[in-house]
C-alpha cells in the first residue's frame, strides 16, 4: 500500500512540474501578446500565409508585429506563439506573466515606462490624419486647419492625446479601437482619426473612399518623430529578455524593416475582407 501512495504521489509531482512548463516562461517560447486588429502591425484572418502564425482553431494573425516577432523568436532560438488581447489587456497580461513581451506598434510613454520595460523602436513612422476624400480636408498642409473639425484617436494611445495640439478642435471620445474610428470617419460621425503613417496607408488602400494628409514641415504634431517610434514591452525588470530582444534587433538593419513593413502594407486584407 505505501508503494502504490509513492508511484502515486511521485506522478502527481510529475504533473505538477509539467503542468508549470505551460507559462509564459517556457524557455523555447517566445509568447507576443498584440491586438490582431491594428493593420498593417497586425490583423487576424481565416487564411494562413508564410508570415502569418495560427491563434486559433480557425484564426491566424499577421502583419509587420508578426514578422518581427517571429524573426526576434527565430534569433533567441524560440518559438513564437502569438497571443490576441484586447488593447488594454496587453501590459497587464505582461504584469502577471501570461505573456513574455508586448510587439503590438505601441509607443513607449512614460506612464508605460513605470509600468513596463522597453527596447529601443523596432520601427519610427510619421503621424497623419486620414479624412474623406469628399471632404474639403484633403489639401489641408497644417493641424491647425482642422481647428473646429471633430477628430478621433483610438482610445489610450498617443493617437488620442495628440488631439489636442490642434488649436480649437472638437476631440471626440476615443474609439475602442482603430476599425471603429474609421468607421465612423466614414459614416460622418466624425472629420478626421488621427494615425501613423503605415497604418493610414493600410487603411486607405483598404478603403478607397478614404485618403491621409502628411503635414509640411514643422505644421505638424509636437514630438512627432518620438511619439511615432514603437517599442517592444517586456515586464519591468526582465533586463535578462530586454537585452536579447535589443540584441536581435540590433540584427536587423532598416532596410529589412522597411521590406518587411512593405509586405505587411501589400499583404493586409481589404474592407470587404
Amino acid at each position: 500500500m505505501k508503494k502504490i501512495l509513492s508511484i502515486l504521489l511521485v506522478s502527481l509531482m510529475m504533473m505538477f512540474l509539467v503542468g508549470c512548463n505551460t507559462t509564459a516562461k517556457d524557455n523555447d517560447v517566445l509568447k507576443v501578446g498584440m491586438e490582431c486588429n491594428y493593420a498593417p502591425y497586425n490583423w487576424s484572418s481565416t487564411t494562413p500565409s508564410d508570415t502569418s502564425v495560427k491563434i486559433s482553431s480557425v484564426d491566424y494573425c499577421d502583419g509587420y508585429d508578426v514578422m518581427m516577432a517571429s524573426k526576434l523568436a527565430e534569433k533567441l532560438g524560440k518559438k513564437v506563439e502569438i497571443v490576441k488581447l484586447d488593447w488594454d489587456n496587453l501590459i497587464l497580461s505582461l504584469q502577471h506573466d501570461q505573456i513574455d513581451a508586448v510587439i503590438a506598434g505601441m509607443t513607449a510613454t512614460e506612464k508605460r515606462m513605470q509600468q513596463a520595460d522597453f527596447t529601443s523602436p523596432y520601427y519610427i513612422s510619421t503621424e497623419v490624419v486620414i479624412v474623406r476624400k469628399n471632404s474639403d480636408l484633403t489639401k489641408i498642409t497644417s493641424i491647425a486647419e482642422l481647428s473646429g473639425k471633430k477628430v478621433m484617436g483610438q482610445m489610450n494611445t498617443l493617437y488620442d492625446t495628440i488631439i489636442d495640439q490642434i488649436p480649437n478642435v472638437i476631440h471626440e471620445p476615443a474609439s475602442e479601437t482603430f476599425p471603429a474610428a474609421i468607421q465612423a470617419l466614414q459614416a460622418g460621425a466624425i472629420d478626421a482619426v488621427t494615425s501613423e503613417l503605415p497604418v493610414a496607408i493600410g487603411a486607405c488602400e483598404a478603403n478607397t473612399d478614404l485618403t491621409y494628409i502628411l503635414f509640411e514641415e514643422g505644421k505638424g504634431f509636437g514630438g512627432a518623430e518620438k511619439d511615432a517610434a514603437v517599442s517592444i514591452a517586456v515586464k519591468k525588470g526582465n533586463k535578462e529578455l530586454l537585452d536579447a530582444l535589443d540584441n536581435a534587433l540590433n540584427e536587423i538593419d532598416d532596410a529589412t524593416r522597411e521590406d518587411m513593413m512593405l509586405k505587411a502594407v501589400e499583404n493586409q486584407p481589404s474592407s470587404e475582407e
